[in-house]
């Protein structure tokens, strides 16, 4: 019976889940949200539905993300989560899914458990982990059992672990916690300081998201932002160019910049070497923000690659 059994693998991020199962592909994309009725303590919804209600709900029912700078926050509403995941990627089965779940590689043994049990109560069979450097290192056809040495830099949500991988495991890492949700963060407080204005988590990962977007900007190559003002508290617009957004994230942009050349300042020097022949693997959400892949090769001196679909590269690993 045990070859019935299917396995999943879950990107289980701080912003976003992705659920790949074999023959299948990705079969889940969803936020990783979750909105909850504190009257009765019972899930209102999980994922996209979820992410829709961030900052639009009443006082008794909180959305949020139950998942902080890549750990478990929240372990009940990570449970339920996992459970809504799971059944959704294969239906209703009487064999328990085993479950390969990808984790930040800088937690720690109780973080680790943590994962697991929540895998468990959810309805796991057996669960495994793996670190995502080096399940993007997979995701991006790496041949990770080679002597040469790669390095993967996978920007997520909440982290961001860069591992220069090499003979199976990773030589040298560091993870960070300064990622995607620190540059949404980064875009709110520019606009708050400089233009006096309010606006929602949701609105700063979008301006994130859409730097360069000709879509989303007029013919003047200016893109309107909708808030509140802070010193009337009424509704307000305003124009922003694209200098202001780069502006905005450059202390983040550059504390990961700084990581990736602190891991190379460690790296032994015949993988150093290697490095330049095998280049640089972006990987994450966070690869696609405009302008990161030239402003780490200008750092670091090495070419940088960027797959496509970067952010399912982990899970498909």
């Amino acid at each position: 019976m045990s070859y019935l059994r299917r396995t999943l693998a879950m990107d289980l991020g701080t912003a976003s889940v992705l659920v790949y199962r074999k023959s299948k592909g990705i079969v889940v994309n969803e936020p990783a949200v979750v909105a909850m009725n504190l009257y009765t303590n019972k899930i209102v919804a999980i994922g996209k539905e979820a992410k829709e209600m961030l900052g639009k709900t009443p006082g008794f029912i909180v959305a949020k993300r139950p998942l902080k700078d890549g750990v478990i926050a929240d372990f009940n509403a990570t449970e339920k989560m996992i459970k809504y995941f799971m059944q959704k990627s294969i239906g209703k089965t009487l064999l328990k899914p085993n479950l390969i779940i990808c984790v930040p590689s800088g937690i720690n043994q109780v973080q680790r458990r943590a994962v697991i049990q929540a895998s468990k109560l959810a309805g796991a069979n057996k669960t495994f982990l793996i670190e995502e450097p080096l399940a993007a290192a997979y995701g991006c056809d790496i041949d990770v059992t080679s002597s040469k040495g790669s390095l993967v830099i996978d920007i997520g949500g909440g982290t961001t672990d860069v591992a220069v991988i090499a003979m199976g495991g990773m030589v040298v890492s560091k993870s960070i916690k300064t990622a995607g949700d620190e540059c949404d963060a980064a875009i709110s407080d520019y606009i708050k300081k400089k233009f006096n204005m309010v606006i929602g988590d949701t609105t700063a990962e979008n301006l994130k998201v859409n730097i360069g977007n000709k879509e989303t900007m007029n013919e003047d190559n200016l893109i309107e932002v909708k808030g509140r003002n802070l010193l009337t508290g009424l509704p307000m617009h305003i124009f922003i160019t694209i200098n202001d957004i780069m502006e905005a994230i450059s202390r983040p942009i550059n504390e990961i910049v700084e990581t990736v050349h602190s891991v190379l300042e460690k790296t032994p020097p015949e993988l150093a070497a290697d490095l330049y022949d095998e280049g640089v693997y972006l990987t994450g959400g966070g690869a696609l923000i405009k302008g990161l892949d030239e402003k780490l090769q200008n750092k670091i001196g090495i070419p940088v690659i960027i797959p496509n679909s970067p952010e399912t590269m982990v899970v498909k690993g």
